[in-house]
This record gives C-alpha cells, sequence and structure tokens, in this order.
C-alpha cells in the first residue's frame, strides 16, 4: 500500500492528473466535500476545487460515461481525488475502517485512482438508490437485500457500467469504485490549487 508514496504537499506527481470535466464535459460533478453537504456537515475541500483522477483513470472513467450515454443515463460525481490531509480529517470523525481509511495507509482517492459517484438520467437527475452518499450503515453495503427492485436494479447498473471499464466495486459503499491499479499510483497531499495550476 505505500510503495510509491509521495513526500505530503509537495507538488511532484501532479502532471499526470486530469480535471475529468475538461476531459468529459457532460459528466456532472458535485463534490461535496467542498460544500456542507456531507456527513461532517462542513467544507473540507476550498471551493475552487474540482475532480481530479490520474489521466488513466479518468479515461477509463470517461469510457463509462459513453456507454451509460448510449442508453440515456450518466453520471455524478461526488469525490475524485482527495488530499492525504484531507482524510486525516475524515479519519477523525470516523474511526470505522470499512468507510473511512486510515491516515498511515491511506485511501485509493489520496492516489487520485478512485470516485465516489451515482447515475443520473439525461435531465441530470439522481437514479434512487439504496442510502444517500456516504450513508455509514449497512443499507449502502453491496449485498444488502432488503430494498425495493427499483433500488437494487439501479445500484447492479452502475456497478456493472463501472466494472466493465475495470473499476473495483468496494463491497461496504455503493457509489464508490477503485481503479484496479490503484496501487500503481502513489499516496498524495497535493493541493487543488497546485492542480489547477498544472498541466490537465
Amino acid at each position: 500500500m505505500q510503495a510509491g508514496r509521495a513526500v505530503p504537499g509537495t507538488p511532484a506527481g501532479s502532471s499526470d492528473f486530469s480535471e475529468v470535466a475538461r476531459l468529459e464535459p457532460s459528466l456532472r460533478v458535485d463534490l461535496r466535500y467542498a460544500t456542507a453537504n456531507n456527513f461532517m456537515h462542513r467544507a473540507v475541500y476550498p471551493q475552487s476545487a474540482r475532480c481530479y483522477l490520474r489521466a488513466p483513470v479518468a479515461q477509463k472513467l470517461q469510457a463509462v460515461q459513453r456507454d451509460l450515454q448510449a442508453q440515456g443515463l450518466g453520471l455524478k460525481l461526488f469525490d475524485c481525488y482527495r488530499p492525504l490531509s484531507v482524510q486525516k480529517i475524515l479519519w477523525d470523525i470516523v474511526h470505522d475502517e470499512r468507510y473511512v481509511a486510515r491516515p498511515d495507509k491511506g485511501s485509493r482517492h489520496n492516489r487520485g485512482a478512485a470516485i465516489d459517484l451515482t447515475l443520473v438520467d439525461k435531465e441530470g437527475r439522481e437514479l434512487p438508490m439504496p442510502t444517500e452518499y456516504d450513508a455509514f450503515d449497512e443499507r449502502a453495503h453491496r449485498n444488502y437485500m432488503k430494498l425495493p427492485a427499483e433500488l437494487i436494479k439501479n445500484r447492479q447498473l452502475l456497478e456493472a457500467a463501472m466494472v466493465k471499464r475495470g473499476f473495483v466495486p468496494m463491497p461496504t459503499e455503493w457509489w464508490h469504485f477503485d481503479a484496479a491499479d490503484y496501487k500503481d499510483y502513489p499516496l498524495t497531499d497535493v493541493t487543488f490549487e497546485t492542480l489547477a495550476s498544472g498541466p490537465r
């Protein structure tokens, strides 16, 4: 998990991030941690934060979006790259490794290789899912089946679309998907401001 770890706070490796909405403008972005609309009820990203992913991961996500558009659907992104310093804030609030990675191990989000997202229709309306985003309980687990058929169908549709393009679903969070090669990317604490000023 620690292979290739970046030095926190340095811009090393920032050039291999892509701003996802620039790559694929049809993607909808609602970065919850840049607002108070999250489980902490406060912003931990600057308002200027954008959705960044490692370039190969962003390209795979673009392929998912295009697959879904053929079905009249699309993606809305809740979280992408997350600086390692923010991971410490989340861990201070939720000490439960089923939902929040320990900062000493790091999250796949800290590598720019994980995405939190949901499905939307062609008007951008979210499809019903088993829970709200960041609901830390068993209803968010992928194997939880005490749900209306529509919610199970939507959860499975999202999972199938992501798996088709090589993403790996997290068992405890229906919204979370990892790039299969996440270990190839170092843990990083580059700021959003640094990413915004660098190549995309």
